[in-house]
C-alpha cells in the first residue's frame, strides 16, 4: 500500500468509526505513530479530518475543541474497541492522591490517554508517548524512567531504568501483554521485558490490561508469572475456559 492509498484508508476509517486513535491507526498499518500523525496533520490541512489529542475524529464529529476531554471520556465508555472499554474500565480504579506505575504497550497508551481529565495523581512511566501525553495535564505530576530508549516501543528499558525504580512505592501498576496463558503468564516477544518485574515489585497491586485475543499467545519472554498479578482486565469474549480459569485462581477479574 503507498503513501497515497494508507491515508484514502485513514480517512474512511475515521469516518467510519467517528474517530480513531494514533495507536489504533499505528497498529491497523503497521507503521510508526510518529508517520500517522504525519499522515493526520496532512489530511487535516485539507479539511478532511480533525485532529484531537491522540487521534483524529471526522469533521463534522467536533466542532468546539475545548470540550474535547469530555468527549474523549465519553468515547472509552461506550467505545466498541474493547482496548478502549479495558482503558475506561482501569481508570476507574485511579482515585485521587494515588501514584501509579504505567508500563509500556498501546492499552497502557489508552489509559494515559484517559488520564487527560485526572487530577492529583503521580504516574511512573517508561512509556515516551504516554509520558508525551500525560506531560500536557499540569494536575499530574509526572516521573519518566531513565534508561535506555528501546525504538520498537518507544520506551526506556535497561539497568538505569531498573535502577531508578528503586525505593519507589506506587499503588497501581498497569501492565499490557503481548500473551498470556495460565502456565507461563504473561509473556512477550521482545528483549525489553525484565524492567516490568521490577515495576511489579513496586506496586501494591499489579493490574494486566489486555483484550482476550492475547490469550493463550505466548512470547518467548516470561515478563509477569500470574503469582505477580492481582487483578486483570479484558473484554467479555474471553473463552469460557479461561474464564473459569481465571475464577479459580487468586486473580480478580473485570470483563468488559
Amino acid at each position: 500500500m503507498n503513501t497515497f492509498e494508507r491515508r484514502n484508508e485513514i480517512v474512511d476509517l475515521i469516518n467510519k468509526n467517528a474517530s480513531m486513535l494514533v495507536t489504533e491507526l499505528s497498529d491497523i498499518f503497521g507503521i510508526s505513530e510518529v508517520t500517522i500523525r504525519t499522515d493526520l496533520r496532512l489530511l487535516e490541512q485539507k479539511g478532511l479530518i480533525t485532529r484531537f489529542h491522540g487521534g483524529a475524529a471526522k469533521v463534522t464529529n467536533i466542532i468546539n475543541k475545548d470540550v474535547q476531554e469530555i468527549e474523549l471520556a465519553e468515547r472509552y465508555k461506550i467505545a466498541s474497541d474493547p482496548k478502549k472499554r479495558i482503558a475506561h474500565a482501569a481508570i476507574k480504579m485511579v482515585t485521587e492522591g494515588m501514584t501509579i506505575i504505567l508500563d509500556s504497550g498501546s492499552t497502557t497508551m489508552l489509559i494515559a490517554e484517559a488520564f487527560a481529565s485526572m487530577s492529583n495523581i503521580t504516574v511512573i512511566t517508561n512509556n515516551l508517548p504516554a509520558a508525551y501525553v500525560i506531560s500536557e495535564n499540569k494536575d499530574i505530576t509526572l516521573v519518566v524512567v531513565g534508561g535506555t530508549v528501546r525504538h520498537k516501543t518507544h520506551s526506556m528499558h535497561g539497568t538505569i531504568a531498573e535502577l531508578s525504580l528503586r525505593g519507589i512505592n506506587a499503588d497501581i501498576m498497569f501492565v499490557g501483554a503481548d500473551g498470556i496463558d495460565m502456565t507461563n503468564g504473561i509473556t512477550t516477544f521482545n528483549e525489553g521485558y525484565s524492567i516490568s518485574g521490577v515495576m511489579a515489585d513496586a506496586a501494591n497491586k499489579v493490574i494486566a490490561v489486555l483484550d482476550s485475543s492475547k490469550f493463550n499467545r505466548r512470547g518467548f519472554n516470561q515478563v509477569l508469572p500470574l503469582k505477580k498479578i492481582d487483578c486483570m482486565i479484558t473484554d467479555k469474549h474471553l473463552a469460557e475456559i479461561d474464564k473459569a480459569a481465571l475464577m479459580q485462581s487468586h486473580i480478580d477479574l473485570i470483563l468488559v
